[in-house]
């Protein structure tokens, strides 16, 4: 990425390319996608986009990062809820997501999946989504074990259960943006309810 002084003004010049990158991802796919498409989704200059960025990966490199972040950064509980208000606000943030004022959830989850397929190939991008999953694991995990420290949860092995929960949540996503299953969250989240966290409670 080309140097800035990071400014108000150039975050927000920043946040402009991001959601017009999400617009032109969302018409064009991955595939298809021009840095002049992304161009045609904003009113500022193209110029502006290699200003910013070092062509295409760069960008797309950014991007995904910045979708994540998205993500990552808007899971709200309170500082004195107990373990499970707080798994269940971590899986339901996961499952369906925040609110956005452009391009819902899913809107965003079809791109970042599009993208997640493609990183087979890609280095870059799979170290990205690696560390992504390991974080939303790791924060299921930090979860469990502080139930389990406070009493609210049984003794189980909490990287398993961890892994178990995450890996249901990226099923769930997947079947329903690759094979149209609206219901597919709300089905896993009812079973995550009746077969995951019920098991957790201490006469589970």
């Amino acid at each position: 990425m080309s140097e800035s002084d990071g400014s108000a003004s150039d975050k927000d010049t920043q946040e402009v390319i991001m959601e017009a990158t999400f617009r032109a991802l969302s018409e064009h796919g991955y595939k298809d996608l021009r840095m002049r498409h992304i161009g045609e989704e904003m009113e500022l200059t193209r110029q502006v986009i290699h200003y910013h960025y070092d062509g295409k990966y760069d960008l797309l490199s950014s991007f995904l990062e910045y979708v994540i972040e998205q993500y990552e950064g808007s899971v709200e509980v309170a500082a004195d809820a107990d373990p499970r208000t707080e798994l269940d606000a971590r899986i339901d943030q996961c499952l369906f997501g925040p609110e956005f004022d452009e391009f819902t959830h899913w809107d965003r989850m079809r791109v970042y999946h599009e993208l997640y397929a493609y990183a087979q190939n890609d280095d870059r991008h799979r170290e990205v989504f690696n560390e992504h999953y390991a974080r939303i694991r790791g924060s299921i995990v930090e979860v469990i074990e502080a139930g389990i420290e406070r009493g609210t949860f049984r003794e189980v092995d909490a990287e398993r259960m961890g892994q178990l929960i995450t890996d249901l949540i990226h099923a769930a996503r997947g079947r329903r943006i690759a094979l149209g299953h609206e219901d597919a969250p709300e089905e896993t989240r009812r079973a995550i309810d009746e077969f995951v966290l019920d098991s957790l409670r201490p006469d589970g």
